[in-house]
């Protein structure tokens, strides 16, 4: 038997930390929803433009966070479905890449109405505002906090990544989960420049301020989003040839070819959880003896390898005799 585990075989403690998160990203959805009413009806109300790009930017978020809510429920809906070869985690990792598209899409929206208000200026009642936006701001700090506890939830029950025995630790973080703390956070960026530039603009009449500070929570928010679409997009085409574990394999082949003749001739990576990968690898070798469980044996000092495929040539002047 081989002495790789299967990724559904740690199905337990990972569906565990979902529920963390699941309901964290929940309670989050709802706040946000009753906060982006409140936001929008002042912003067109008191004629914020910082205030209805909060609103706005918080009704995406709003949508993006819902998309990660109901990739969880998926996720944990189909997760004993044999249709998926190594489990629903990507499920999980798409829903933060459609969340990461919602962002930008939100920094783009900012970005134009704001250049817009620049040229366009309106009339701003300030003092109604800057109460909006505070309270906006508080919103999002609870929700930060929300999601804050759901993944430190998910590091203990996780075990702080994995580590192997050459004890290098390896450790992912929850995509989709990381995806709605952005939005949070971006959130609370567009509350706090909201804030200092209504601020600006009651106490020094600087109304300019106000879609300057949109565009520069605009830039901000483009910046997280392109930096989440960069991670997610990383698992979901199978872009892992440069993480660590490829050349802890390649080094355990090098440990075996100290006893015996073996050259690794192919080798392919990917992450198929949180925190485990599979790989496919071919070996050539002049010795009869070498079998794949015995390299399979020799990889299962890396815990994040749950699976592997194991193909062995024997060079021509081995098979006489």
């Amino acid at each position: 038997m081989s002495a790789l585990a299967h990724p559904w075989q740690h199905g337990h403690d990972f569906h565990r930390q979902n529920e963390s998160a699941e309901r964290g990203t929940r309670a989050v959805l709802w706040i946000t929803l009753v906060a982006m009413v409140l936001e929008i009806t002042a912003g067109w109300w008191l004629g914020s433009m910082a205030l209805l790009a909060d609103g706005w930017h918080m009704s995406s978020h709003a949508a993006a966070i819902g998309v990660s809510a109901l990739a969880y429920a998926a996720s944990r809906r189909l997760k004993d479905d044999s249709r998926f070869a190594f489990g629903t985690w990507k499920i999980e990792v798409l829903g933060g890449f459609a969340s990461a598209l919602f962002l930008l899409g939100v920094a783009a929206l900012m970005a134009v109405v704001s250049v817009q208000r620049l040229f366009e200026p309106q009339p701003i009642q300030f003092r109604e505002a800057i109460g909006v936006a505070v309270l906006g701001l508080l919103v999002n700090v609870v929700c930060a906090v929300i999601l804050g506890r759901a993944h430190q939830h998910g590091h203990e029950h996780s075990g702080h990544g994995r580590h192997d025995a050459h004890g290098h630790h390896h450790h992912h973080d929850d995509l989709n989960l990381r995806s709605a703390y952005l939005h949070v956070l971006a959130d609370a960026l567009t509350s706090v420049l909201a804030v200092v530039a209504l601020i600006g603009g009651w106490v020094w009449g600087w109304v300019w301020l106000d879609p300057v500070m949109g565009l520069v929570g605009a830039v901000l928010v483009a910046i997280w989003a392109r930096k989440l679409i960069a991670d997610t997009s990383r698992v979901l085409l199978d872009r892992e040839m440069d993480h660590p574990v490829v050349e802890e394999i390649r080094e355990v082949i090098e440990t075996l070819a100290k006893t015996a003749p073996v050259e690794l001739v192919d080798l392919h990576v990917w992450r198929v959880a949180r925190d485990a990968y599979a790989c496919t690898l071919t070996v050539v070798t002049r010795d009869p003896g070498l079998t794949p469980n015995k390299v399979r044996q020799a990889l299962a000092v890396h815990e994040e390898l749950v699976h592997c495929t194991v193909e062995i040539h024997l060079e021509p002047n081995n098979h006489a005799g």
